[in-house]
């Protein structure tokens, strides 16, 4: 009941670290104006879905729960790994709710929280980072494509071979089944508000010059987007459907939990990263890098830390190995292109693929992890612990799927 106070405290003790001992304000200020983005897409998002209602009147089975994993999958690329989550949680727990189980929550996670957002740059926010810094719009879905469709295809068939030999026919017997399959949806001008939410990612000086920005060291940060979001967010629930609403069983405990203890990890993460860049653009650094230490070290970290800072820390190694400098958007879209950088289309690809898909490996990596899970808990499931979640799950299923990828699209490439 106290982790509020403990994600704060310890944020505070390495921001007045920061600031007092070593006297630097950057990095501090840097990571509030990242929290800022990443808590605005993430409240709006929430509040905005959890205003619609999908039923779907269906018996439950395992094809029908790996046809929504895959639905869920695209929709990812569309409304964010964030949107499609807060979307599809609640129905997909209803329809499994004679036989949900921790396994199903947990490759939810693995499918829609994450891997499947990594074709376009709205799928993950680290590929928006990239798109900000000049990475072309379509670059994700030509490149990531086949490496996508693998990981995907993959787990859709251990999820159906689990849902299959995990359910006792006791409980399949107990299941009503519905009279006609039917699939209704309450609340969807809330629909107009996530298309907003999407429309809105785009608002950045970065993209736009005339879009007001904060100006800091050098850098622009948007507050316009965080204010349409945050804007968003009020008056998607103002108007919401109460049908809706009371149907999702809606609360603000899940993004209340997210907020402060991703306050914590982005207070506490700057020493670490800052440790990686200062190592990777020294010249022990720069000899090992290659599209192999590239792939482990974004995943390895984008695992225990925010994926998005993760991303671009080992983009901006990985270009400066190659005499490329990532605040030039000529350098980067050359970098994207191939050609006049030796292996930096390989370079980019295996940061992009390891920093979407190994936000899976814990309840931190990516957002919507922690929200998914807090969400299932809030309705009486039990989940598996941090060390449990990793041990049971993550270890058996993604490390192989990750290796297996390594070795198909990098290794032997």
């Amino acid at each position: 009941k106290n982790y509020p106070k403990i994600a704060v405290g310890l944020a505070i003790v390495v921001i007045l670290f920061y600031i007092l001992i070593l006297h630097n304000v950057n990095y501090p200020v840097h990571s509030a104006f990242e929290y800022i983005q990443f808590i605005s897409l993430l409240a709006s998002l929430y509040i905005a879905s959890g205003g619609i209602l999908i039923n779907i009147e269906r018996k439950a089975s395992p094809g029908t729960n790996v046809v929504l994993l895959a639905i869920g999958a695209v929709i990812a690329n569309l409304i964010g790994t964030t949107g499609a989550s807060m979307l599809l949680i609640r129905p997909f727990m209803r329809l499994n709710q004679d036989r949900i189980k921790p396994y199903h929550i947990v490759f939810f996670i693995f499918i829609i929280s994450n891997i499947g957002g990594s074709l376009t740059p709205i799928g993950d926010p680290p590929l928006f980072l990239g798109f900000l810094k000049g990475v072309p719009f379509t670059w994700t879905i030509t490149h990531n494509f086949l490496p996508w469709l693998f990981a995907i295809a993959v787990l859709l068939i251990i999820f159906y071979l689990f849902d299959k030999n995990s359910t006792s026919p006791e409980v399949e017997e107990k299941q009503v089944t519905p009279a006609e399959n039917k699939f209704s949806i309450v609340g969807s001008r809330n629909f107009l508000w996530l298309l907003v939410i999407i429309i809105a990612v785009f608002i950045d000086p970065n993209i736009f010059p005339w879009v007001p920005g904060i100006k800091f060291h050098g850098q622009s940060f948007s507050f316009i987007r965080e204010l349409v979001m945050l804007s968003v967010a009020y008056f998607s629930y103002r108007f919401a459907s109460k049908k809706a609403l009371n149907g999702n069983e809606f609360t603000f405990e899940p993004i209340r939990e997210v907020t402060f203890i991703f306050i914590g990890i982005f207070g506490t993460m700057m020493p670490a990263l800052e440790l990686v860049s200062i190592f990777a653009k020294s010249e022990a650094g720069i000899a090992l890098i290659n599209e192999n230490t590239l792939y482990w070290g974004t995943g390895a970290l984008s695992g225990f830390l925010d994926n998005a800072p993760t991303y671009l820390n080992f983009l901006a190694a990985g270009m400066a190995s190659q005499g490329a400098d990532i605040n030039q958007l000529s350098d980067v879209r050359a970098f994207a292109a191939g050609g006049v950088y030796e292996n930096s289309v390989m370079f980019l690809k295996s940061i992009s693929i390891a920093a979407v898909f190994f936000g899976a490996m814990t309840y931190i990596g990516n957002g919507p992890n922690f929200m998914v899970k807090s969400i299932s808990e809030e309705r009486g499931l039990k989940m598996p612990s941090f060390f449990g979640y990793i041990i049971k799950y993550s270890i058996p299923f993604l490390l192989p799927l990750f290796i297996i990828t390594w070795l198909i699209f990098f290794l032997f490439q």
